[in-house]
């Protein structure tokens, strides 16, 4: 199969099955985190498959893949679950931009969101945390979701702003509809018009076939726009008249198209400085930020550091098949006092890396990554909101590794730094990104296989 041979050759492992019910059994056996669907099998039809998927593993990104051309029963699968649609005739470079995308989706998925409550509705379900800070937020939450007010969520990298956002959706009058999530700073730049407002076949080259973009796919539902400070100062433009006119028009299009979709936006930064520093339109702040709703950090969330780490530990367990039952005393007192400059993220990838690599029955402090290890020598130190970044590499830790460790240690360590702004990290090292969301993506895939 070439589309097979294309991802092979671009580093994926893949497991292919010419029916559904083969698909099916090896989806169950294997749980990947995206599948590629074709609508039109041989022994039932895609949609129901795709239901079937999602209902056995929510949180599986599944591309479905059409060769009849049909953008409408693409976009009802992409309402009833599917993450992207490809239409057949498509370029190896949208084939892989779309896989690499939901892979790095995938993986934030699992590092920033936070786990389910068992039971209960409303906000706060989507939440671990009964800070006051937090019980803050499900108010702000509670009070705006059935409205149509544009929401803009700020708070640093790592706090849950994709979360925020699916809460607001859920208890929306638009709950039925797609929940259709972008991440501005992840997409190169001169993809990013054609993925908000789509393109038709022939409108540039390598578009060859209609595209419909997230804002057609959210029609009746809500607009997910995460990094919006990353957004190119032309599109932002384009952005603009769309929430005044409420109407799209893809590239190529000759006329526009009324379209009914809510914003919520997100953003790492601060907006209003990004205005004064001309990098955002003013009329576009103002047009979007109508009701803010700030997440805070995790070192200002007191205990809810342990509420998470105990929920996540849980989940991780069951997942991996590990006897974890708690965090050791000392685990619990360190990360009660580390900054978290990553946030939730940070805390369920060192989860993440303790449960893959060992089996319990305590998360004891020689189970942490190395970059956590130099806090063991300070266990009396508490850390204040100024000690965010960690103490400088010197030339002798880098002398003995090979050249790919180094580039993911400095990497991380720039990361850190930047209070866990990929955005922020990506301008100091001089690079897209997107290139830093795919290397992690790439780092995560290769813990997990090992």
């Amino acid at each position: 199969m070439v589309y097979e041979s294309v991802l092979r050759g671009a580093g994926h492992t893949v497991v292919s099955a010419t029916t559904a019910a083969e698909g099916l059994e090896r989806f169950r056996a294997l749980r990947p985190s995206v599948v590629l669907l074709d609508l039109m099998l041989p022994d039932r039809p895609g949609q129901a498959v795709l239901q079937e998927i999602l209902e056995i593993a929510p949180e599986t990104r599944v591309i479905v893949v059409t060769a009849n051309g049909s953008i409408n029963r693409a976009v009802d699968a992409m309402r009833a679950g599917a993450y992207e649609f490809l239409l057949k005739p498509f370029n190896e470079q949208r084939f892989l931009h779309a896989v690499d995308t939901a892979l790095a989706e995938h993986a934030n998925g699992n590092g920033s969101r936070a786990p389910l409550r068992d039971g209960g509705d409303g906000p706060a379900a989507s939440f671990v945390g009964s800070s006051p800070q937090m019980q803050a937020v499900y108010q702000r939450i509670a009070s705006v979701a059935r409205s149509m007010a544009t929401v803009f969520i700020t708070g640093e990298s790592g706090t849950g702003k994709e979360i925020c956002a699916q809460a607001v959706h859920a208890a929306s009058t638009r709950a039925a509809g797609p929940f259709v999530p972008l991440n501005c700073a992840a997409i190169p730049r001169d993809l990013l018009e054609s993925e908000v407002f789509g393109h038709l076949k022939g409108a540039f080259t390598g578009a060859l076939a209609d595209k419909p973009g997230a804002a057609a796919v959210a029609d009746r539902g809500t607009l997910f726009l995460d990094e919006i400070c990353e957004m190119d100062l032309g599109l932002q433009t384009k952005l603009l008249r769309f929430l005044q006119t409420s109407t799209i028009q893809p590239i190529g299009a000759a006329h526009p198209r009324k379209v009914n979709v809510r914003i919520v936006c997100a953003t790492n930064r601060d907006p209003l400085e990004e205005v004064r520093r001309g990098r955002f339109r003013e009329d576009l702040y103002y047009r979007l930020y109508v009701v803010p709703i700030h997440l805070p950090p995790l070192r200002e969330r007191g205990s809810d550091v342990i509420e998470i780490a105990e929920a996540v530990l849980a989940r991780f367990a069951a997942e991996e098949g590990r006897r974890f039952t708690g965090l050791a005393p000392e685990v619990a007192a360190l990360f009660r006092r580390l900054p978290w400059p990553g946030n939730v993220r940070q805390l369920l990838n060192v989860l993440r890396h303790a449960v893959v690599l060992h089996d319990g029955p305590e998360v004891t402090l020689d189970m942490l990554p190395i970059a956590l290890q130099h806090e063991r020598d300070r266990p009396g130190h508490r850390i204040a909101a100024s000690e965010q970044a960690p103490p400088p590499l010197a030339a002798g830790d880098l002398i003995g590794r090979t050249l790919a460790e180094i580039e993911q240690i400095v990497i991380e360590e720039t990361i850190a730094r930047e209070g866990g702004s990929l955005p922020r990290a990506a301008r100091v090292l001089d690079v897209s990104p997107s290139t830093l969301y795919r290397k992690r993506e790439a780092w995560g895939r290769k813990d997990e296989a090992g």
